[in-house]
Order: structure tokens, then C-alpha cells, then sequence
């Protein structure tokens, strides 16, 4: 009896030793180690990959975001505000109804068939926007000029990145609202625009919050 206590104890207590020692490993060491590689080696990407802009951070390089005027009376979809470059159409899931201090978009497709008549309605509206927006005294845009991610949402809703097609699409309509030429602002998109990753992975892209900012300094020194 007395051995069965003791053997009892003494499992017991290698137990608990080892759940002690794989909670500190495990628990503690490992993620400070994580942490701090990713601190020294991944520092922006590790903190959110955050873009700041006067000395401030203004978002992500990995979520897009709205180029909207404020609500008009009696309005429930905002207009865009023409005068930055806009980004894709982001549908995602419905808009947040649990923390409802801030307005947020649900990430996720609109899982949508491809003949589905809403998606058929979303695309050739937006198709009619993209043209009316950006079509301007000396330039007309051409329905074959629309790009499909102009008039379609990416997989998560959340895409920060257009084509370089649609970038360029807007060129001349953000030139004219800011009262720049056409060539500073053409110039403006070549130089944010990024290759395919490792020269083959993905395609090329414009980052439109750094597109955007680059796009206000630029007006500020006019």
C-alpha cells in the first residue's frame, strides 16, 4: 500500500514537472524567440505591415481601403471621391454588426456563381461606373479598357493591390481633379508599381494606399 502511495506521488510529481518545463519551453522561451527573430529580421511585416504617412500610421500594405465622400443625406452608399485613385469593389461578406464602433467590411467572397443574376447586375453597374467616373473632357474610356478587377471583388474583399491596367485607367481623371498633367501622374503609377514576386509569382501591382499617399505629397508641392 505504502509503495502504491509513493509510486502514485512520485508520478504525480514528474507530472507536474514536466508540465512546468514543457509550459516554460512552450509557453514562455519559444515565443520570445519567435517574437524576437521576428522583431530583428521581419520588423514591418511582424507589426502588421503598417504604412504611415506623416508621421503616422494611416493602415496596412495588406487591407484596402475606401475613397468615399461622407454620406449625403438619405444616401446608404457613398460616392467615391473622385480625386484619389479608387481601389477594387469590396463586397466581402456584409458589414460588421458586432463591434459596431467602427464601420467594418466582413473579409470573404461573395461566393456568387458566375451567372448568378446579383453578380451579373454588381459587375455591369460597376463596369458603367468605372466608365462614367473616369471618362473626361479629351478621354474616354472604352469598355474593353475596364480591367476585371475594376468591377470584381477579390477573395477576401480586402484586396489593397489593382492591376496595373486599372491603375493606368485612372490616370487621367485623378489628373484632372488634382490639377496635375497627365504625364506626373502616369509617372506616379510606374513608380509604384510592383512586379510579379521573384520575378514569377503572382502578378504585377499597385499598391493604392502608397499610390494615394505619394499622390497627396504630389499635390502638395504643386
Amino acid at each position: 500500500m505504502n509503495n502504491s502511495v509513493t509510486n502514485t506521488a512520485r508520478l504525480l510529481g514528474a507530472g507536474l514537472r514536466a508540465l512546468l518545463v514543457l509550459t516554460l519551453v512552450t509557453g514562455v522561451i519559444y515565443p520570445l524567440v519567435v517574437t524576437g527573430i521576428a522583431q530583428a529580421l521581419f520588423n514591418s511585416k511582424a507589426n502588421g505591415s503598417e504604412i504611415k504617412a506623416d508621421g503616422k500610421v494611416v493602415g496596412s500594405s495588406l487591407i484596402g481601403q475606401s475613397y468615399n465622400l461622407p454620406l449625403k443625406k438619405g444616401q446608404q452608399t457613398p460616392d467615391p471621391d473622385l480625386k484619389w485613385f479608387q481601389g477594387r469593389p469590396a463586397n466581402g461578406l456584409g458589414s460588421n454588426s458586432v463591434n459596431t464602433q467602427y464601420k467594418l467590411l466582413l473579409s470573404g467572397a461573395t461566393n456568387l456563381s458566375a451567372d448568378n443574376k446579383d453578380l451579373i447586375r454588381q459587375v455591369t453597374d460597376a463596369k458603367a461606373a468605372v466608365i462614367k467616373d473616369n471618362s473626361v473632357p479629351g478621354y474616354t474610356v472604352r469598355p474593353s479598357q475596364v480591367p476585371a478587377d475594376a468591377v470584381t471583388s477579390s477573395g477576401s474583399g480586402l484586396d489593397p493591390d489593382i492591376s496595373p491596367a486599372y491603375a493606368e485607367l485612372q490616370v487621367h481623371r485623378v489628373a484632372e481633379k488634382n490639377h496635375l498633367s497627365v504625364a506626373q501622374v502616369e509617372k506616379l503609377v510606374k513608380d509604384h508599381t510592383d512586379g510579379r514576386t521573384f520575378g514569377f509569382i503572382g502578378e504585377s501591382r499597385v499598391n493604392v494606399l502608397e499610390l494615394n499617399i505619394a499622390l497627396k505629397d504630389l499635390v502638395a508641392k504643386r
